[in-house]
């Protein structure tokens, strides 16, 4: 599979990742085989990229990881976890937080050190305590050698901005998730500029947009506006109609853009995981791309807010 550097970090990340949150049972229950299987078929397609965090499953992701990841030699794949995210209602940002929860990860997915480590989810708290805190609890932890590359995750627009205004020196790379999509381009438009103005590392997440970029029931919590999954449902049916899953035109869409370093995708399904790799191997159809394009202009970047509401 296809890399790409991961900014100015030294890492090379492959375009498309293995996002773990599914060996938490996120979703569904899951077995140890499913998650091993899972695994190992990812790295198998070249997704030796693996992203998780301890509020996957409030620990369990981790903890499959580092049992499916056993007998594995660590310098054949990469591993990014999170912190400050442990429950939806229980966030902690705090210096002492930073490092126990870095020792917890990695004893439970049984490695000595991390390649990528994010800030998870930091909208959810005051975000002065981010850059006055947070981030030299986390260079620390990289100075130690447990971290090669830091970074942090969040959703809204104006939160990546004014964090990016206070650590936009001290970081390596941002994830982003729902953010480059068919539908939702905002993260290419409004943010990726300024990170390559840093050799800041971009990471999209969510190629599928919880669901709704895909033929498979819409979850009841997903929040996006009712115009954007109406048309969601016409272009999914616009798909169908040419033979295509819009699943496999959202994965292509994703992965194509030669600015974003990775693209991380999810699922204890190794069907699943197998499929993507050989939609990867096709080229996109261009035509129906631009249709789909026209069905999604006049809900373009519609999103959500996330967080507290003054980060939005």
């Amino acid at each position: 599979m296809k890399t790409r550097p991961l900014g100015n970090s030294g890492l090379d990340l492959p375009i498309l990742s293995f996002g773990a949150s599914s060996l938490g049972a996120e979703f569904r229950s899951i077995t140890l085989e499913e998650a091993m299987q899972s695994t190992r078929t990812a790295l198998d397609h070249g997704m030796n990229f693996i992203d998780t965090s301890p509020f996957y499953g409030r620990g369990m992701s981790e903890i499959m990881l580092g049992l499916g990841l056993q007998g594995v030699p660590r310098d054949s794949y990469l591993l990014g976890s999170k912190l400050g995210r442990y429950s939806d209602k229980h966030f902690d940002f705090s210096p002492k937080r930073v490092e126990e929860s870095v020792h917890v990860s990695l004893q439970r997915l049984k490695t000595d050190h991390l390649d990528v480590l994010l800030l998870h989810d930091v909208e959810f708290v005051p975000l002065p305590q981010i850059w006055e805190e947070t981030i030299q609890a986390l260079i620390k932890v990289k100075e130690q050698g447990k971290v090669r590359a830091i970074g942090f995750s969040c959703y809204p627009l104006k939160t990546f901005h004014t964090v990016l205004d206070h650590i936009e020196d001290e970081i390596d790379c941002v994830l982003g998730y729902n953010r480059y999509t068919l539908q939702n381009t905002s993260f290419e438009t409004d943010l990726l500029p300024r990170l390559q103005a840093k050799g800041i590392g971009a990471i999209n997440a969510g190629p599928f947009s919880a669901r709704l970029l895909t033929n498979a029931p819409l979850p009841e919590w997903l929040k996006e506006p009712e115009e954007v999954k109406a048309a969601a449902r016409a272009a999914a049916k616009l798909c169908a109609d040419n033979g295509v899953d819009i699943a496999e035109l959202a994965l292509q869409f994703a992965c194509a853009h030669q600015g974003i370093t990775t693209t991380v995708a999810g699922s204890a399904n190794p069907k699943n995981i197998k499929k993507w790799a050989e939609w990867l191997a096709k080229p996109i159809d261009q035509s129906l791309l631009a249709q789909v394009q026209t069905i999604f202009e006049p809900v373009k970047n519609l999103g959500h807010n996330e967080g507290l509401p003054e980060n939005n």
